[in-house]
């Protein structure tokens, strides 16, 4: 959308100048040479900001050889950021829930394959919401504001969906990984794809996947 376009091109002039590589969802990998490369959502929400619909953010991270060392994720309508670096707690934490039973989750919409599992977990929690931006979803998790967020198999995230809170949500003291267990790479390849789970705690995670998966 055009909206992404207005953000990457501000990003694209910045990482020129800086002389780092960028690998975004719409530019693809650009390589300056960089042992780091920016990964970046430029708006996490693209549709949601077109239709004025308040939740959409920038996601950011900074990838060193490979390893995820800093993020930020930027909430456009509120001016809210999350910033985290590997291995330093931040002064944001999750809940800590241990359990789906009386959770609040936030969801991937439902899609074509994934109905089934997606009512396993919406009648196993308490609470569920939909707000059709990965990125400022899982920041939620790792605030405390909700206890996880899943994609409940549909295969939809690429490494830009879940770049900021692989750093922020373990610093908080959570969890981040893949219904299947496949490890997150951040290869140029933008084909490669993931249903992310973000929970308070790996039990919580445990059990989500585990629901998930029947």
């Amino acid at each position: 959308m055009r909206v992404d376009r207005i953000v990457e091109d501000a990003i694209l002039e910045s990482i020129h100048r800086n002389r780092v590589n960028l690998l975004s969802e719409e530019a693809g990998f650009v390589d300056n040479g960089s042992s780091i490369t920016l990964v970046i959502d430029p708006v996490d929400g693209s549709a949601n900001a077109a239709f004025g619909v308040p939740l959409s953010c920038f996601a950011g991270a900074l990838v060193e050889d490979g390893t995820a060392k800093e993020a930020l994720t930027t909430w456009f309508d509120t001016g809210r950021a999350w910033h985290a670096r590997a291995g330093v707690p931040t002064a944001f934490r999750t809940t800590g829930r241990t359990t789906l039973k009386g959770a609040s989750v936030c969801l991937m919409r439902p899609k074509t394959g994934t109905q089934d599992a997606w009512l396993r977990i919406a009648n196993s929690a308490d609470r569920i919401r939909v707000l059709c931006t990965t990125c400022l979803e899982t920041m939620l998790v790792a605030e405390g504001t909700v206890d996880a967020f899943i994609d409940p198999g549909s295969d939809t995230h690429r490494i830009m969906d879940l770049a900021t809170a692989l750093v922020t949500v373990p610093a908080a003291g959570g969890v981040l990984v893949d219904l299947h267990g496949r490890p997150f790479t951040f290869e140029p390849d933008l084909t490669h794809r993931w249903s992310g789970v973000a929970a308070a705690t790996p039990q919580l995670a445990e059990e989500l996947i585990a629901t998930v998966l029947g």
